[in-house]
């Protein structure tokens, strides 16, 4: 697969993908994707039917004009979504959202990256004693990520959160090849390794292809009421992951920083941790505002102000050079 040239870039977001980049090769980053991932390297003028996915904005728009919501309402995703729900019952706005997120449309150059990054990770963490295979979470529905892995020939384990159904408020754990299995006790459950394979955490559900009656999305308010009422949301995630999570930094990629809920998720997630035992983590948004650069601040979060397909060449470019090949770091 041909790279496109690398742009010239300035020297702080040359230096900070150098750093990012050698904490990645060790497995110490996990990536955090967001909507905005789905529009990495999509064409200004190409509408998102048109074999792309939706931003959140595009999604509610959608929502909103097919099921007639209030003029004059803000669309937010969270709201249509629960209007939709309120005005034909939950299975029609399941069957909506199966049908465009199993629909026909290829990864993005993010997804790319991150298939292949994994792959070159997974060689060294099986070398290296200082290493561990990628984790990688998501709060979107598509299997856009999946596909990239199954084509970069990468196996990986799958772990998605019920939002409907007897195992609602669980995570699912899925291992290549295997049979889905439910994490009742996350605390205790010992199926997931990062020194065996990379992991994929979709924390807000997922489409399912094959069977439309295992998807699982929270996306309407009661869904998220319910989500972030349970006591903790890292006691439902498997130990093992939370404690790669409260020993990694985070590379937020497609999201607003000002979106309350992942505010709340995060807050969890890291705890009662003190500022200065929290690791650096970076969020990349074009043109952020100075509410959202004072609000990560007190996380030790840094925004970088770019253009998120100049960033994953850039990034890339500090990962893997020139070449196309796995690099032998």
């Amino acid at each position: 697969m041909a790279i496109d040239p690398v742009p010239a870039v300035d020297e702080e977001l040359a230096a900070h993908c150098q750093v990012v980049a050698s904490r990645l090769r060790r497995g110490h980053v996990v990536p955090f994707l967001g909507a905005g991932a789905n529009l990495c390297g999509r064409p200004e003028a190409a509408a998102w039917l048109e074999g792309y996915l939706p931003s959140g904005a595009e999604l509610a728009d959608y929502l909103a004009q097919e099921y007639g919501y209030p003029a004059g309402e803000e669309k937010d995703l969270l709201r249509v979504s629960q209007y939709v729900q309120a005005v034909t019952g939950g299975p029609v706005l399941y069957d909506e959202l199966h049908r465009l997120f199993a629909g026909d449309y290829k990864p993005t150059k993010l997804h790319e990256l991150l298939a292949l990054l994994a792959g070159a990770v997974a060689s060294r963490a099986h070398k290296d004693a200082e290493s561990r295979n990628m984790l990688i979470v998501t709060t979107n529905y598509d299997d856009a990520l999946e596909q990239a892995f199954v084509a970069a020939g990468h196996p990986f384990d799958l772990v998605v959160y019920m939002a409907k159904g007897p195992n609602r408020g669980k995570f699912i754990h899925r291992q290549p090849g295997e049979e889905p299995v439910v994490i009742d006790e996350p605390n205790t459950y010992r199926r997931l390794s990062l020194e065996m394979r990379p992991v994929i955490v979709k924390i807000h559900g997922a489409v399912v292809r094959n069977d439309r009656g295992e998807d699982s999305y929270v996306i309407t308010e009661d869904n998220y009421i319910e989500y972030l009422a349970q006591s903790d949301v890292s006691n439902i995630i498997p130990a093992q992951l939370m404690a790669a999570m409260n020993e990694s930094h985070f590379l937020f990629l497609g999201y607003s920083l000002k979106d309350w809920n992942l505010r709340v998720i995060l807050q969890r997630i890291w705890g009662q941790q003190a500022f200065e035992d929290l690791y650096m983590s970076w969020a990349i948004q074009k043109d952020p505002s100075k509410l959202e650069e004072r609000l990560w601040g007190k996380r030790n979060v840094e925004i970088l102000d770019v253009d998120l397909e100049l960033y994953v060449q850039v990034l890339r470019d500090h990962l893997f050079g020139a070449g196309d090949g796995v690099p032998s770091w």
